[in-house]
């Protein structure tokens, strides 16, 4: 009887096991990039906005997690099992009202700083498009797009309205996610490594083959 127990108890656990869909994982331990919660204003973290309001603050967090995980989606597609694409798109639906408010807010700052229409598009772009390179990586590709993937998820669960109350509790997490950080279960350390390439002046080249006669100084 007790052998017949553990048969169906072992055959649940594996069935359990074979319909839960596989998380994505780089690492075996993954590095902690957890943070204090951010105002919207620390220096080194965001584009700066003099003079902006607390709402206007608390708009540009909600643009900057925006623009963290549009990047993922479109960087980290590599690894469907992140789902970054369709955590993005269920983001932009759940969340349409607070991103649309947000966006409406930050118009009306630059609109507020500047002095014509015309400039205050120009500005408005220029802050879009350096949030966006703010979070381009490539040596910690991993990092970011694991944080950015469980960051995705929790925007979806998040509550309407709430997104800037996520944003200021994550925002740090994805900025220290950027910097490259291995294997935290065996003390694995991540080596860049140089490697040199021939010299591509033409006068050294005879077809193709490196001519070592003319360019003794190959690197």
């Amino acid at each position: 009887m007790m052998m017949w127990r553990l048969a169906v108890l072992l055959a649940m656990t594996l069935g359990m096991t074979a319909a839960s869909p596989a998380a994505a994982q780089f690492f075996i331990k993954s590095p902690d990039y957890s943070g204090e919660p951010v105002r919207g204003d620390e220096p080194g973290m965001f584009v700066e906005l003099p003079g902006a309001t607390e709402a206007e603050l608390r708009a540009s967090m909600v643009w900057s997690l925006r623009a963290a995980l549009n990047v993922s989606a479109l960087g980290c597609d590599f690894e469907p099992m992140l789902m970054t694409i369709p955590n993005y798109n269920a983001v932009l639906l759940d969340h349409k009202a607070e991103l649309a408010k947000s966006f409406d807010t930050l118009g009306k700052y630059f609109a507020r700083k500047n002095k014509t229409a015309k400039a205050a598009t120009g500005a408005f772009d220029k802050y879009q498009t350096r949030i966006y390179s703010g979070f381009t990586t490539v040596y910690a590709q991993y990092n970011f797009c694991q944080t950015a993937a469980n960051v995705g998820r929790d925007a979806i669960f998040t509550p309407r309205g709430e997104l800037g109350t996520l944003a200021a509790n994550r925002l740090r997490e994805l900025r220290n996610s950027l910097v490259a950080r291995g294997e935290q279960a065996f003390g694995a350390r991540i080596y860049l490594r140089t490697i040199p390439i021939l010299r591509m002046d033409p006068e050294c080249w005879k077809k193709d083959r490196f001519d070592f006669k003319k360019c003794p100084q190959a690197y």
